[in-house]
């Protein structure tokens, strides 16, 4: 059985308490490693080490951080297929994805953010304004400076992905960092702690503490000495990080639940869009926060779309994620397989049309008989105000509804608490401006779906959240503005 550390001061250490949670195989549902039941003790060593280390590496010119960040994200390539075996294996998900889209957009984080502190430039304002005595003559700068230890707390659906896009901004402007990665998901963040050691980043400014949300993560919000925190991961958690940061008047920033339409208008390329569609539901099984999880269609090709998301739907490959020609993975966990189960269930008991899916597939290899899986399931005929309708479901679940008018499509689009991203299939360009001026979303694509550019603001409105990652906006999030006035 693997048993995995906390990575601390660059050093690998055992949980103070000497408690290990259970670490499952979704392929499999056997347990295969013991992660640390880390504590307050645990984040406390962490978080002295982060501190220690701040004066240091804010000190730290800009081109040699960029330089160390760069040789990290070189390891991170180099390693590509034993960093894709471990989150096959942890997550459940294709290596193939792994491969292709997990691993080396790590890598590109951490690329990116090295670059972009090199290029960061300053704000500075002439000022001339009456006074007594005369005309008054002011240069005004502004300087941002790291704000010391972040906490940064990313979830089990993408681990080393998410878990770089904190990283990476953070000790990029000069911060420290406690990360926090998700128990169920923990191998990837393990592996990187050997990378930043190997890449010579200073002991004390990258920390990784491994456990749960009760008895680790939030010792990293409440801690008095973290006056930043970045978290992605459920609403209700959210909620809970957003009050307790509140009253410390701590910086946050959160990336939640999403809940995103996917609308097909007539004058689309209806081919284009279902194939898009059915990565957008699908890919990870689901597990992605930007899925298009509600596809809203115009009636008049309806029938045309839902056939061929039901051909798509049968091209796809469940079985063993560690093997290359599966398109199709398992669910990250029991509890998450029976919560999406019983929604299933839940859509059953109202009446709706389950088109495909809604079971687990009837053959898997013999070694994956005991794992997560769960069919892609296709579903109609709900009303929109359900809780099948309204509320995340994060697997790989898509449910229909159609309309006639684009005031129907953006009541349909903006019926619900969330506000993260949206989809518009369109060949309508003034139709195409006019939705992505009214839809509650952060991120809104058009004739796309998941194309990233990193220099963008990325994050949503309502239940899907506060505050900006990505880009200038990450650097911004991570650093203190002072404003500097020279009378001249």
């Amino acid at each position: 059985m693997l048993r995995l550390a906390n990575f601390i001061d660059n050093q690998h250490l055992p949980p103070a308490s000497g408690d290990y949670l259970d670490v499952f195989e979704p392929a499999t549902g056997a347990a295969y490693a013991h992660v640390p039941l880390s504590d307050a003790a645990d984040v406390d060593r962490a978080v002295d080490a982060a501190r220690r280390a701040f004066p240091a590496w804010a000190a730290t010119p800009a081109p040699e951080r960029s330089r160390l960040l760069g040789r990290l994200a070189d390891l991170i390539d180099a390693n590509l297929e034993a960093l894709a075996a471990a989150e096959s294996r942890d997550t459940g998900k294709p290596i193939s994805l792994a491969r292709s889209v997990d691993i080396p957009r790590s890598a590109t984080n951490f690329r990116f953010f090295a670059g972009a502190v090199l290029h960061s430039v300053g704000e500075f304002h002439e000022t001339d304004q009456p006074a007594v005595g005369g005309p008054l003559h002011a240069l005004n700068y502004t300087l941002r400076r790291p704000r010391g230890v972040a906490g940064l707390i990313s979830p089990w659906n993408l681990p080393l992905y998410l878990l770089s896009w904190k990283i990476a901004p953070a000790v990029a402007t000069g911060n420290t960092c406690v990360a926090k990665p998700s128990e169920v998901t923990p191998l990837s963040a393990s592996m990187l702690g050997s990378l930043i050691a190997e890449a010579g980043i200073p002991p004390g400014v990258i920390n990784i503490v491994q456990g749960d949300g009760r008895s680790c993560g939030a010792h990293v919000v409440e801690h008095p000495d973290v006056p930043t925190v970045s978290f992605t991961g459920s609403t209700g958690v959210g909620k809970w990080i957003a009050a307790a940061a509140g009253q410390r008047l701590k910086r946050v920033s959160l990336e939640l639940g999403g809940k995103n339409p996917f609308i097909i208008f007539p004058d689309a390329d209806v081919p284009a869009a279902i194939s898009t569609a059915l990565r957008a539901a699908f890919t990870n099984q689901g597990q992605v926060c930007l899925c298009g999880s509600r596809l809203l269609v115009h009636s008049s090709v309806f029938k045309r779309v839902l056939d061929g998301l039901l051909a798509g739907v049968a091209s796809l490959r469940p079985g063993d994620p560690s093997d290359p020609e599966t398109t199709f993975g398992a669910l990250v966990s029991k509890p998450h397989l029976d919560k999406v189960a019983g929604i299933v269930e839940a859509a059953r008991s109202l009446g709706a049309t389950i088109h495909c899916g809604g079971r687990a597939p009837a053959s898997l290899p013999a070694r994956c008989r005991g794992g997560f899986f769960y069919e892609p399931t296709v579903i109609s005929g709900l009303e929109p105000s359900c809780s099948v309708e309204r509320d995340e479901i994060f697997g790989p679940v898509v449910t229909l509804q159609t309309f006639d008018t684009d005031e129907q499509a953006l009541a349909l689009a903006n019926g619900t608490d969330y506000g993260l991203a949206a989809s518009v299939f369109t060949s309508d360009l003034s139709r195409a401006h006019r939705l992505a001026e009214a839809l509650h979303a952060g991120v809104i694509w058009i004739n796309c779906w998941m194309v990233r550019d990193l220099r963008t603001p990325f994050g949503g409105m309502k239940a899907s959240g506060v505050g900006r990652e990505g880009g200038a906006e990450a650097l911004r999030f991570f650093t203190e503005p002072r404003n500097v006035c020279i009378r001249t």
